[in-house]
């Protein structure tokens, strides 16, 4: 009897596709939503690798014109009225800031070192949320798809033994495929969650220095500035 249950278990399909075309609609509804997130995870991934390689080049580039030592307001007139790149977004904020700061006759107004700031800080606010969009859902993914894939599992596994139980039967080959199949479900899970924590602490990282980047070209700005206002 064992020996017809061993090969009975042998001759079965236990490709993935098998496996998920014999589960149970929950299981494969469970298997679908963790594919989809595994996707989704993967595009948010590359975009943002492609992203900040972009922000990263650009902030290269700006840095060399900015301090090339040619006249800022040369620089924001070859930036034009659209800036593309964040650090032109940036250094784009403070100088219009900056023009608006003088009054008709030459002079400045008052608080205009404040209202400088302000400006370039609800730039870098507004660059940070375009380097974290996406961010959350990595994260989101990667704490419920492990449970999300144990649920599918534990689903499958019930029904597993209520259909060895309706057969009465407990061979080798009645309860094998059952149990891999839910099984696999968990495994979509870790598939789907360990790349979105992986790349998740790496990308929120790199956000990290890149605002960090910004930032710091801020004060830097900021104190240039500052030295022409009190002279």
């Amino acid at each position: 009897m064992e020996t017809e249950a061993l090969g009975m278990a042998a001759e079965m399909d236990f490709s993935v596709l098998a496996l998920f075309a014999r589960a149970t609609i929950t299981v494969k509804l469970v298997m679908i939503v963790l594919l989809i997130m595994s996707f989704w995870s993967w595009a948010i991934i590359i975009r943002k690798h492609i992203m900040f390689r972009s922000a990263r080049a650009e902030a290269g580039i700006f840095d060399r014109a900015f301090w090339s030592g040619e006249p800022l307001d040369e620089l924001l007139e070859k930036i034009g009225p659209v800036p593309e790149g964040p650090s032109e977004k940036i250094f784009a904020a403070g100088m219009t800031e900056w023009r608006r700061s003088h009054r008709s006759d030459g002079g400045l107004i008052a608080g205009a070192q404040s209202r400088i700031d302000r400006a370039m800080d609800v730039a870098i606010a507004r660059e940070g949320e375009q380097l974290n969009s996406g961010l959350s859902f990595l994260a989101t993914v990667g704490s419920t798809a492990p449970f999300i894939g144990l649920f599918g599992t534990v689903y499958g596994i019930m029904h597993a033994f209520t259909q060895i139980a309706a057969t009465r039967n407990t061979d080798l080959a009645t309860v094998a495929p059952g149990i891999a199949e839910a099984l696999m479900a968990t495994g979509i899970g870790l598939v789907a969650a360990i790349p979105a924590v992986v790349f998740y602490n790496k990308l929120n990282a790199d956000s990290e220095r890149i605002l960090g980047g910004y930032e710091a070209f801020a004060d830097e700005f900021a104190t240039i500035l500052s030295r022409q206002l009190d002279s």
